[in-house]
């Protein structure tokens, strides 16, 4: 099967799920669920990729093991946290905004602004551990797939970790309202973000080894942008600022993305 045939079923195989969950959360009236499939569906792309493509055998058990570590562990994490705390005020708030602005229903807002949105984006970004499993060479692993897996691992554990900060903090009651500044979080207002980017760096570093071409280097540069510049940071900080009173100083004193020693206030 060539390669544009792989993707082509691939992107059938997204597009049917995407359309159950969507139908799924209309029903419940919550899209919240869909930053759980978010990394589950990369899983998804690269394991199907992994069945139907011919490539080195090597670096196509390579891609799916990060990817698949990577992606299942972030897909729990946060299947776990919709569950405990139900909506998400982000999306509620963009979908109740869209609704009054345009009179659309809740599904025709949820599919245009949430779903198909996040389809595109999530096929895009997972392209590199797609196509760097097409090429049969070179058949044997070299500087640049191990460099890209310890990239990976890092990046893996990186948001692991600050994931786990945060539940802890935030499961603290003596900590309510007060501004998360230890452990990871001492060195960057957002290690889960920059562990995300990273983990999709050293990936990309994997597939290019194995032929993916250098226009994939669009990919983990999309997720940097929208981690850093779109949905990520800038939505999250905002609500931050209205909802933490020490949260301005937190900012002035630690990066925003990249781990660095805090400044002194």
């Amino acid at each position: 099967m060539s390669g544009l045939a792989i993707l082509a079923v691939n992107v059938a195989i997204l597009t049917a799920a995407i359309l159950l969950l969507w139908r799924y959360c209309v029903v419940i009236r919550d899209v919240s669920i869909i930053d759980a499939f978010w990394p589950f569906g990369m899983v998804m792309m690269v394991t199907s990729t992994f069945v139907l493509a011919h490539g080195a055998p090597a670096r196509k058990a390579l891609l799916l093991t990060l990817t698949a570590i990577w992606g299942l562990r972030l897909a729990t994490h946060l299947f776990v946290r919709w569950r405990a705390h139900g909506v998400d005020p982000r999306y509620a708030a963009i979908l109740g905004r869209l609704m009054e602005k345009t009179g659309w229903s809740f599904a025709k807002a949820s599919f245009i602004q949430v779903f198909a949105l996040q389809a595109v984006l999530l096929f895009i970004v997972c392209l590199p551990a797609q196509v760097g499993q097409f090429s049969s060479a070179p058949l044997t692993l070299g500087w640049m797939a191990f460099a890209g897996a310890g990239m990976t691992i890092v990046g893996i554990l990186f948001e692991a970790v600050g994931d786990a900060q945060l539940t802890a903090f935030r499961g603290d009651p003596a900590k309510k309202g007060l501004v998360l500044d230890t452990g990871l979080w001492r060195y960057t207002r957002h290690p889960n973000y920059f562990g995300d980017a990273l983990s999709w760096w050293g990936i990309w570093l994997v597939a290019f080894e194995g032929g993916a071409g250098l226009w994939t280097m669009m990919c983990p540069l999309l997720i940097t942008w929208l981690v850093t510049r779109l949905s990520g940071v800038p939505m999250l900080e905002r609500s931050l600022r209205k909802s933490r009173p020490g949260y301005d100083a937190y900012v002035r004193r630690t990066s925003a993305f990249f781990p660095w020693p805090p400044k002194v206030d």
